[in-house]
């Protein structure tokens, strides 16, 4: 592709739908941890671990639909996604033990899988010119952000109107719906299945033995962390944790009148402040090292979390801390993707993207199933906070070493 090539082109526009609405219902679900847990009587532990769950089944099912993309074409791989994403949910509505959501959260972390950055990133990557790729793998990774806006705030809406189970109806509803929008993704044309086998086997290879693909790998764990516990625990540690909201404020003049609203509205915060945040590392990507900005956005989000506990909770240092979170909170992707398409290429992208990724998700559900797991033993998030900010720190430190330069295939074979 020419570098004048316009960046907003249809698959750009459609892949950014197509997360929007897959991460709008999955960053709402927070918000039904208090309404499931109260109406069934679980221990926080129960429904943490089915989004714990969930996170994992969607680390296992990333490179593997990658890979099933790279074969048999996005679009298929698309409305596999799509298809099973809305069955998850589905049954999920209709269970009512915790054996029974923990089984059906594996449906729904495939579907997330099947509909996230996995394959839109590699479809994105793939199509957009080298002058664009940054920019355009950033736009698509905010439109995730973008559902995060307003995920969250419609769940909570949503609530007021219907029960939880009718909610999670509605939104399968919404996730088939994107099957309409598959005719306009058309990636380029694959190579044979042979060939596509017998090289994606070499490449394997030679990338995991790569000391930088394994400190990218590592560094992922905490992002992982961090985004999960937020997204599925900070709306209860807000309406628990959180300070009143006094009445005649500013909160008041806006409607957030309780610390559970304020709960929902921290995660469409969060969303809509990684939107610029995304778009800016994005924008960085194309003019510094990847490597560098990563570890930056690391420090700064161990930072910012140390300091949200070190103060007390009040519903203004919830705002500030979604909105400095927010701004590092999806910055990483596009960067952590453009790494791997600067340093392995773009042929098998989407599943050594999925490789990495794995590890963002084995992070994920440490951190849900955690958060849930120390709260009920200690009554408060304070211990799996503390573990959040040193695993980020780490994070920070790995990305260092970190040899940022394309790979020599034809040398490696050689060695």
């Amino acid at each position: 592709m020419s570098k004048h090539d316009p960046l907003f082109s249809p698959i750009l526009i459609v892949g950014c739908v197509i997360i929007l609405v897959s991460f709008a219902v999955r960053a709402s679900f927070g918000v039904f941890q208090i309404p499931i847990s109260e109406e069934f009587g679980w221990l926080r532990t129960e429904f943490s671990l089915a989004i714990a769950i969930q996170n994992l089944a969607w680390g296992i099912g990333q490179p593997i639909f990658g890979a099933i993309a790279e074969k048999i074409g996005d679009r298929k791989a698309i409305f596999m996604g799509s298809i099973i994403y809305a069955l998850g949910l589905v049954l999920t509505a209709m269970s009512s033990t915790p054996l029974a959501h923990q089984m059906y959260a594996w449906l729904v972390g495939f579907g997330i899988a099947g509909t996230g950055f996995g394959v839109i990133l590699a479809v994105v990557g793939r199509t957009s010119s080298d002058e664009n790729r940054s920019m355009a793998l950033a736009i698509a990774t905010a439109a995730g952000s973008a559902g995060q806006v307003f995920g969250a705030p419609l769940a909570e809406w949503m609530l007021t109107l219907m029960s939880w189970q009718l909610v999670f109806v509605w939104f399968a509803v919404g996730v088939l719906a994107l099957i309409l929008l598959l005719p306009i993704i058309r990636s380029p044309e694959l190579a044979s299945k042979q060939e596509l086998e017998e090289s994606l086997g070499v490449v394997f290879e030679k990338t995991i033995r790569d000391p930088s693909f394994t400190l990218i790998f590592l560094g992922f764990f905490s992002c992982g962390y961090q985004l999960a516990f937020v997204t599925a625990h900070f709306p209860a540690l807000v309406t628990e944790m959180c300070g009143p909201i006094q009445t005649g404020s500013v909160f008041h003049a806006v409607g957030i009148t309780t610390t559970s609203a304020l709960g929902a509205v921290a995660i469409s915060l969060i969303g809509l402040a990684n939107i610029a945040g995304t778009i800016a590392a994005g924008w960085a990507g194309k003019y510094y090292r990847k490597k560098y900005l990563l570890a930056g956005i690391y420090t700064a989000r161990t930072i910012v979390a140390a300091l949200f506990f070190l103060f007390p909770i009040t519903p203004l240092s919830v705002v500030l801390f979604s909105i400095a979170m927010g701004s590092l909170w999806l910055a990483t992707v596009p960067l952590t993707s453009g790494l791997i398409a600067h340093i392995y290429g773009l042929r098998y992208m989407g599943t050594l993207y999925g490789i990495v990724f794995l590890s963002h998700q084995i992070g994920s559900f440490v951190g849900v199933w955690l958060g849930g797991q120390l709260y009920d033993s200690y009554g408060d998030y304070t211990v799996v906070w503390w573990v959040g900010v040193a695993v980020g720190a780490f994070s920070a430190i790995v990305h260092l070493p970190i040899r940022e330069a394309p790979l020599d295939w034809s040398l490696r074979a050689r060695a």
